[in-house]
């Protein structure tokens, strides 16, 4: 059954990715001046964690401008995973974890979407229109998945087989963030723990963080599924990877206080819920 599934995305993947490179045009999008699409900390960490940030950043290539956003947009959740970047950078040295993230705004492309997905490049987010992706031309829409999207899961797959070569533990860990309320529905839960085909250690460190007082959604405010993600199914399940995507609510991460606290009491508890779960697992 997994090695079905595997083959199934793999091959989803594959022609995806080679319907875009059809389009590969000469000029590139990133400029010199522009940061690398991969911000990677403690490179070859011993620690079993990988953590990765699918939405930590929030630049545009220079290219792009603004993309015809107002300047307060850019601030919001439509554009980043608000405190995601920053529970990261606390958590790897805390974890002697490698950390792996995007730099660029989920509005450029959103890393944790299939090429092509309708919500890979977003004409609307949230309400708010993205008049830099409307009606986007195929070779455009092609450049930022080789410049942005290709290189950052191209880092992620890097470290993962070098830590199978190695014969080193692997588990994935996916730091998102969400907004208190959306559409005009408050959220409840404090965290969510997403999970689709191995919900082991999501599972288990929801039980932990539920007897640390806080209220915790299970695959919410969001539902992990092949359809709708693409890092945990590309990069931990087609491994056979344990993994969790965790969804931090933005208001209690918006400050470098909260970051801290945060990254604090999951460097304790996932350890101890990695134990719960049982084995990392591998391929």
């Amino acid at each position: 059954m997994v090695a079905a599934h595997a083959a199934a995305i793999a091959e989803i993947v594959s022609q995806s990715e080679a319907d875009y490179a059809t389009f590969m045009p000469a000029q590139p999008l990133l400029a010199a001046d522009d940061p690398p699409p991969v911000q990677i900390t403690r490179n070859g960490a011993d620690s079993p964690f990988l953590l990765v940030c699918d939405h930590g950043g929030r630049r545009v290539p220079s290219a792009l401008g603004d993309m015809g956003v107002a300047a307060p947009d850019w601030d919001r959740h439509i554009a980043w995973d608000i405190g995601a970047l920053g529970v990261c950078a606390a958590l790897a040295p805390a974890l002697r974890a490698t950390c792996i993230a995007q730099a660029y705004s989920r509005l450029v492309i959103d890393c944790n979407r299939a090429p092509g997905h309708p919500t890979s490049i977003p004409p609307v987010s949230d309400g708010t229109p993205v008049p830099a992706n409307a009606g986007l031309a195929a070779e455009a829409a092609a450049l930022r998945v080789a410049e942005i999207f290709t290189p950052y899961h191209a880092a992620i797959a890097a470290e993962l087989d070098r830590r199978r070569q190695a014969g080193a533990a692997a588990v994935l860990i996916a730091v998102h963030s969400f907004t208190p309320v959306l559409a005009g529905v408050a959220r409840p839960w404090q965290a969510g723990v997403l999970h689709n085909r191995n919900p082991r250690l999501s599972r288990a460190l929801a039980r932990l963080l539920r007897v640390e007082g806080f209220v915790v959604g299970d695959n919410e405010p969001y539902r992990l599924s092949d359809d709708s993600d693409y890092t945990v199914p590309v990069h931990a399940e087609r491994r056979a990877l344990a993994y969790v995507e965790l969804e931090i609510r933005q208001n209690l991460i918006a400050t470098a206080a909260g970051q801290l606290a945060w990254a604090a009491l999951l460097a304790r508890l996932l350890p101890l819920a990695l134990a719960e779960a049982g084995a990392a697992g591998g391929d």
